[in-house]
């Protein structure tokens, strides 16, 4: 069969506590090393020709966590956008950020919008960062510009359909994911991109976020490539 790539690839990032307590380190040592897999990763799918990559970095139940340890992720992110911004933009990589935004720390908030701002332009890997995401509150979030839509007159009820809602999910312009990757060995989505995931492929590795490689990222390639993807219809 000939191979083929995803044109949108997912990543559950799952595992840096896991993979720092089994070394008898702090879970932030996990998430530091695992922020510096993100900048590994996103260099191979530049390499490997995927288009659209999306990484799970903070999930809005994540807030839960202990005080210190969310303090140091946003500032962890904060560090990742500071020290990554020009790298990204001298390699053609157009940055976003999905999720609710407006809820983050007011500095994340400024160096989102400055690396957005900077990579606007670039057309050689679009690169999302979930910040602050869940997929049932991108489908509320949804819901309630399509009711605001309504309430002005703007939309009718009768018209909307899946190809309408999509246009008011937070990547509304972008296809959906082809495969979606779960690292760390646990089946589940976790919240993330529930509607966008109904026809992705789904590839689960034991292997922690730290220690994911081009060797692991290839491997699930190949396994894409091999399968059929019938959306709901049959071969014919």
């Amino acid at each position: 069969m000939k191979e083929k790539t995803p044109q949108h690839l997912a990543i559950i990032m799952d595992g840096n506590g896991r993979w720092a307590e089994r070394r008898s380190l702090s879970r932030s040592e996990g998430h530091k090393v695992g922020m510096e897999k993100v900048r590994e990763i996103t260099e191979i799918c530049l390499k490997l020709g995927i288009k659209i990559l999306t990484l799970y970095a903070f999930s809005c139940q994540n807030w839960k966590r202990p005080k210190k340890e969310v303090n140091f992720l946003m500032k962890s992110l904060e560090n990742y956008l500071t020290r990554n911004a020009k790298q990204l933009n001298e390699r053609g990589i157009q940055m976003r950020v999905i999720g609710r935004k407006k809820d983050l720390p007011l500095i994340l908030q400024e160096k989102i919008r400055e690396t957005e701002k900077l990579t606007y332009n670039n057309k050689k890997l679009i690169f999302n960062l979930a910040i602050n995401y869940g997929g049932q509150e991108e489908i509320v979030d949804a819901v309630k510009k399509v009711a605001q839509e309504i309430e002005k007159g703007k939309l009718s009820s009768q018209k909307i359909t899946i190809d309408l809602f999509k246009r008011y999910l937070y990547s509304a312009d972008l296809p959906y994911p082809d495969l979606l990757i779960r690292t760390g060995g646990e089946y589940r989505v976790s919240n993330f991109l529930l509607w966008e995931i109904a026809y992705a492929e789904l590839w689960v590795i034991p292997v922690f976020w730290p220690d994911f490689g081009e060797k692991d990222l290839v491997e699930a390639l190949k396994e894409y490539a091999k399968r059929e993807r019938k959306f709901g219809g049959l071969k014919e």
